[in-house]
């Protein structure tokens, strides 16, 4: 049997031609569609202050002394006197803690100069108030040297005695957050819409960002700034 080899050719050069004119088209096609999707991308902010709901109020009260023995009594002692204090103030007792004393040895230390140490034992206690009653912590705190008349020191605005205050309702915003936020992206979106002649379509996409908790300002920590920022893409049509 024998083929038509000239015709056989010309059939193959044929096909490659072809395929290759259709991937062109379709390839062409894709450019083509994707060309006319236009998109506009916005940011919408959602900010709201809301009150703290929990206070942790670090107070620490110290004692010196060349017995050790004395220094644990003393320390115990200013203990009970600085829990009654909270206490007549309003604070329930079992909001009140305190950790383990921490006791400084300086004759222990040997790259020191011990030879005018007075005290060899430095102690200090720290008592922790964790706390709803926000307003009582702030009110306490401005009466708190009361403690001095009964011979304590207590130090509670140090780097490390400062007042935390903490949110813990987020979760009850974050509905309404999110509403808000993705309203006010899409204003900003509808107002590019209109000044390019285009009509706001459908979401294309949509990225929560996360939430953020600070302080309202430096003065008043017990005040929270809640702020989330959503960026959503929508079509443009004509």
């Amino acid at each position: 049997m024998s083929s038509n080899k000239p015709s056989d050719f010309v059939l193959a050069i044929g096909l490659v031609i072809g395929l290759a004119s259709l991937g062109w088209l379709l390839g062409s096609s894709i450019v083509e569609y994707r060309s006319f999707e236009r998109t506009v991308a916005a940011k919408g902010l959602a900010e709201k202050e809301v009150p703290a709901n929990i206070a942790i109020w670090p107070l620490k009260h110290a004692a010196v002394g060349n017995e050790l023995a004395d220094i644990y009594s003393f320390i115990e002692k200013q203990n009970n006197t600085v829990i009654q204090y909270l206490v007549a103030q309003g604070f329930e007792r079992s909001a009140i803690s305190f950790s383990p004393p921490r006791v400084t040895d300086k004759l222990a230390n040997e790259y020191g100069n011990n030879s005018n140490v007075r005290y060899r034992f430095n102690a200090s206690q720290v008592i922790t108030v964790y706390t709803n009653n926000i307003e009582l912590v702030r009110s306490t705190q401005q009466r708190i040297g009361d403690l001095g008349k009964s011979g304590i020191a207590v130090s509670g605005n140090d780097f490390d005695t400062q007042v935390q205050y903490l949110f813990t309702g987020l979760n009850d915003l974050k509905p309404e957050m999110i509403a808000t936020a993705t309203q006010n992206a899409r204003s900003v979106a509808q107002k590019f819409a209109n000044d390019s002649d285009s009509s706001l379509g459908k979401i294309k996409s949509a990225r929560q960002g996360q939430f953020s908790i600070s302080d309202r300002d430096s003065n008043n920590p017990h005040i929270k700034k809640v702020r989330v920022v959503s960026t959503i893409e929508y079509y443009l049509t004509d």
